[in-house]
Order: C-alpha cells, then structure tokens, then sequence
C-alpha cells in the first residue's frame, strides 16, 4: 500500500488525537492528499484535503477542530484532531487525491 495509517484509539468525548499517514511506496510531498472517514454502517465520506501549497479544505462537520498538516521530511502528513465526539468514531483512512487505492486505516472511538 502507498500510504500507512496510524494513530487512532479509544478516546473520551472532548478529547484529541493525532493521526499518521506515512509514506510507504508513494510521497505525500507536492501532492493533493487527502483524509477519509467511514463510520460502522455507513458510507466512508472525506473529511481533509492538502493542496501542495499548504491550502486545506475540511467537511463542515470538522472545521474548527481538525487540522491537516503534513512533514515532508518524514513524508508524513497528519491529521490534529481536537474536541472529539461520538459521532467522530470511524475508521480513518488517507488517499492521494485521484487514486483508488486504500490502507487499513486507523480505528478511531470516541466514548465515554
């Protein structure tokens, strides 16, 4: 897989999380890459979008409190997430945009 994430766990309401997304076979340098999320039972919908440039886009649900981020020395990008709630509990999965191919992910519960 071109891309390993990381970073997830068991987290109370309110808490935060820092999520990886390492480079494996492909870079996460000059590239529009981008975060995911599938919750139990639904479909797996976007949540970030990196442009090269450092412009970032977030699903409404998230503005304010998620933040992407990338190291492109440790071909690395991130994803800060802060004031978590329940409905933020799915599994979290990074892409380079125009891609089809997808990691495990990172599991990611928020419950009390």
């Amino acid at each position: 897989v071109p891309f390993v994430e990381s970073g997830g766990g068991l987290v109370q309401p309110g808490g935060s999380l820092r999520l990886s997304c390492a480079g494996a076979g492909d870079s996460v340098s000059d590239e529009i890459m981008t975060w995911h999320r599938q919750a139990p039972g639904k479909a797996r919908e976007w949540v970030a979008t990196l442009f090269p440039g450092g412009a970032t886009f977030y699903t409404d649900s998230v503005k304010g409190r998620f933040t992407v981020s990338r190291d492109e020395a440790k071909n690395t990008m991130y994803l800060e997430m802060n004031s978590l709630q329940p409905e933020d509990t799915a599994v979290y999965y990074c892409q380079k945009h125009g891609t089809s191919t997808w990691g495990q992910g990172t599991q990611v519960t928020v419950s009390s």
